[in-house]
């Protein structure tokens, strides 16, 4: 692939369309990206797509930054990843400083209430559709530890209510001891 102004255009302006027409958070940007990037741009496969947005969601920030950030690193390294950060972070900047200007207009307006409270629906509809989405690559794979760690993930914060950050480091725990065997097992058949 090509590392001209024409792709490093594309990555900026990517993510800030992403970033300008998406509400409700990184939940609802992921698959907007994987449309994006996995399948118009064809740049990334589904199954790294799910890997880069596991590691933006695991490490500390917003996901749809961090997973900007990953996209943009492993497309074009640390200017991809400085241009896909501006691209994702330009977009609510902009938008919260224009609504500054006009809060107490916004805040005191029963129209804009509603609106909000309208798109909330909206925003847990598309945050299922992602949940589904992901959850069916990773069934459809076949694995069954993923499928396991999805399942006990879910149990234990909707009915246990154990804290989050457990979860993550326990599931980050998981990770990495697979990741290691499969190294060690291709190490192992490569001799």
């Amino acid at each position: 692939m090509k590392k001209d102004k024409q792709f490093y255009w594309t990555l900026f302006l990517s993510t800030f369309t992403l970033s300008a027409f998406t509400f409700g958070g990184g939940y609802v940007i992921v698959p907007l990206m994987q449309k994006r990037f996995v399948k118009e741009l064809k740049w990334i496969d589904e199954e790294e797509m799910l890997d880069l947005v596991a590691i933006g969601q695991s490490a500390p920030g917003p996901i749809a930054v961090n997973t900007s950030i990953i996209i943009g690193y492993r497309m074009a390294g640390i200017p991809g990843a400085l241009l896909a950060t501006f691209g994702t972070v330009l977009p609510p900047l902009i938008i919260i400083t224009i609504i500054s200007y006009f809060y107490i207009a916004f805040r005191d307006n029963p129209l804009i209430n509603a609106l909000l409270f309208g798109m909330q629906a909206g925003v847990a509809a598309v945050i299922v559709d992602v949940v589904i989405n992901m959850s069916s690559a990773i069934i459809k794979a076949k694995y069954v530890l993923p499928i396991v760690v999805m399942i006990l993930a879910f149990i234990a914060t909707a009915i246990f209510d154990v804290n989050i950050i457990l979860i993550l480091f326990i599931c980050g725990l998981i990770g990495a001891y697979t990741t290691y065997r499969v190294n060690l097992l291709a190490k192992k058949e490569e001799k």
